[in-house]
Order: structure tokens, then C-alpha cells, then sequence
């Protein structure tokens, strides 16, 4: 049994990596501060975790939480992109000073472990795809809001490989790629494709669903499923080498126009995907080589066809009460 701290602990892979630990036997600590996570996806092990509610902007707070436990899994973030354009600063703020809080904390209490994650935002559009980790990590345009979170990694990535160099036994680094899931939030594609699904049926009952999309749906992402990634991740920290970076993800490369078809298939209709403009910053194509982390033994067991429709109903559920109790 190892006592491990994870910090964004309520937060949607927070989450469900803390339920993995306790069900593998860990004890396991958690901090966050619940502003995007709830202690809701804990249900069924919170009384099986010790909940430290604290930001992890905190330093204290943060110091208070990493003491007398063996090894630190650092997930706090603010993600979604919606909020990388909305509150830049706030995205900034949390992840280089949480990343600093931590890796501080970590050497006054004498904790050797820490595993870090990351994103595939930290390379934006790869020069490459399917991408290994030693591709160069860029900021495209320091103007341009939505690379906040993408910045706050790479300078995260920095951070943690070079505190990592002193006073630690190991560092490790995972760069989790599109994961999806039930109860992700609703600032990411799948959920939000789900809930304009729903609405666009709701208005075209027979025939062919509309549905826009920004820009002209060639462009790819290779989703994973979050019990993958939770695979993953325990990977990483069971097995990865000290300054070790690993994707974490499904090489499998889907269209975001086949994804719109996908969703809406998945609710028993056929869409008519519409192209609109595009978003700005938007990379064309991401996917990522995993033969590093194929090599400690990972491999995803779900693929998109199989994951998805289940996410689907999850949330096109949720979106129908939701109208239901506006009315």
C-alpha cells in the first residue's frame, strides 16, 4: 500500500484515478478546492479518502497536504476550453503557481515521488502525427488567450523536470490526449457536441439532423476513453522512469466531422454536418504515438465506437432534464 496525494482529486480524471488507487488497495488523500470538481465522483470511496478542501494556489494549504504521504499525483488545472479563452490569467495562475506550490512542498516534506500531468496543449500542432513526447513544446502566439492552459503546461513540464533533477527519487510526466467520459463537464467537444445534438433533433423531427460545426471537419483527434486513461496514468505511476514524459491516449484518429455523425448516430438519427468558420488557434490534426508507454505494458481496450454512445446517452440524458426543468 502506497499513501498517495492527488491533488484536482474531485475533478473528472482526478477522480476516477482516486477511485482506482482505493480499489488497488492505496491510501489515498485528496485536495482541491471543488470550484469545476465535486466530491459526487468520490460517491462511492469517499469514506475511504481523507478530503482536504484547499486551493492549490495556496502554498500552505498545499504544504499541509503533501506532508506524510509517499508520493504526490499533481492533476489540479483549470481545463476546458472555454475558460482558456474566458479567464486566461486564472488558468496561468493555477497551473504554474500550483505546479511550483507543489514541487516546493514536495522538498520540505522529503517526498521523492511525483508524477505530473501534463497535455497534449503543450505542443499544440505537432509537426508530426501519430506525435512522440520529444516533439518541441510551443506556444504559437502569446496574444492569442487559448494557449494559456497549453503555456501552463509546458512551463509546467519545466518546472517539474528541473526541480526533478535535485531532491527527487523520481519525476514523471503524462500527457493525457482528449480523454471522454460520463460527468467530464461541459466545456469539452463531446459533451457539447451532445448537447447541440440534442437540441438540433429537437427541432428537425424527421430527416437528416443540421449540425454546424467550426471549420470544415477534417480536422482529427484521437479520443480515449477514461477508463483507458485511468489505465494509463497507473501505468505511469507504477512504472515510469524518473524525468519520463508518456502520452497518455488511443491512437485511434477520428474526423471532427465523423465525431459530429457519431454523436448523433448514437441517438438513432443521421446528421447533416454544416461547416463554419473555424477557431482560432484550432490544430489541424492530433494524435499520439503511445509505443513509450506501450513498452511498460499499456494498451487501450476501448475504442471510440465502443465508448462512445454510452457517453452520449450519459449526457444527452442530463441535457433533456436539464430543458425539462427549465419548462
Amino acid at each position: 500500500m502506497t499513501h498517495y496525494l492527488v491533488t484536482g482529486g474531485s475533478g473528472f480524471i482526478g477522480a476516477a484515478l482516486v477511485n482506482r488507487l482505493v480499489r488497488d488497495g492505496h491510501k489515498v488523500r485528496v485536495l482541491d478546492d471543488n470550484s469545476r470538481g465535486h466530491t459526487g465522483r468520490l460517491a462511492d470511496v469517499l469514506d475511504h479518502v481523507e478530503f482536504i478542501t484547499g486551493d492549490i494556489r495556496d502554498a500552505e494549504a498545499v504544504n499541509r497536504a503533501v506532508r506524510g504521504v509517499d508520493g504526490v499525483l499533481h492533476l489540479a488545472a483549470v481545463n476546458g476550453t472555454k475558460h482558456f479563452y474566458e479567464k486566461p490569467e486564472v488558468v496561468l495562475d493555477v497551473g504554474v503557481r500550483g505546479m511550483l506550490n507543489v514541487l516546493d512542498a514536495c522538498r520540505a516534506n522529503n517526498v521523492g515521488d511525483l508524477v505530473v500531468a501534463s497535455s497534449s496543449e503543450a505542443y499544440q500542432t505537432p509537426p508530426m502525427v501519430p506525435t512522440p513526447e520529444d516533439i518541441p513544446l510551443v506556444v504559437p502566439d502569446v496574444l492569442n488567450a487559448r494557449y494559456s492552459y497549453g503555456g501552463s503546461k509546458l512551463i509546467s513540464e519545466l518546472l517539474a523536470v528541473n526541480w526533478g533533477r535535485t531532491g527527487f527519487d523520481r519525476v514523471a510526466i503524462f500527457r493525457p490526449h482528449n480523454v471522454y467520459g460520463p460527468d467530464m463537464g461541459w466545456e469539452h467537444v463531446v459533451p457539447e457536441f451532445v448537447r447541440r445534438a440534442v437540441s438540433a433533433i429537437d427541432l428537425a423531427p424527421r430527416g437528416p439532423v443540421p449540425f454546424p460545426i467550426q471549420g470544415d471537419g477534417t480536422q482529427t483527434r484521437a479520443f480515449v476513453h477514461i477508463d483507458d486513461a485511468i489505465d494509463g496514468i497507473m501505468t505511469v505511476t507504477e512504472k515510469g522512469e524518473h524525468l519520463g514524459i508518456y502520452h497518455i491516449g488511443n491512437p485511434e484518429e477520428v474526423t471532427i466531422a465523423e465525431l459530429a455523425r457519431q454523436v448523433v448516430a448514437a441517438l438513432g438519427r443521421e446528421a447533416d454536418v454544416l461547416a463554419g468558420p473555424p477557431a482560432p488557434g484550432g490544430t489541424a490534426r492530433r494524435s499520439p504515438d503511445i509505443a513509450r508507454l506501450r513498452a511498460l505494458g499499456y494498451e487501450p481496450r476501448i475504442p471510440l465506437a465502443q465508448g462512445l454512445p454510452g457517453v452520449v446517452e450519459w449526457y444527452a440524458a442530463r441535457t433533456r432534464s436539464a430543458a425539462a426543468a427549465a419548462e
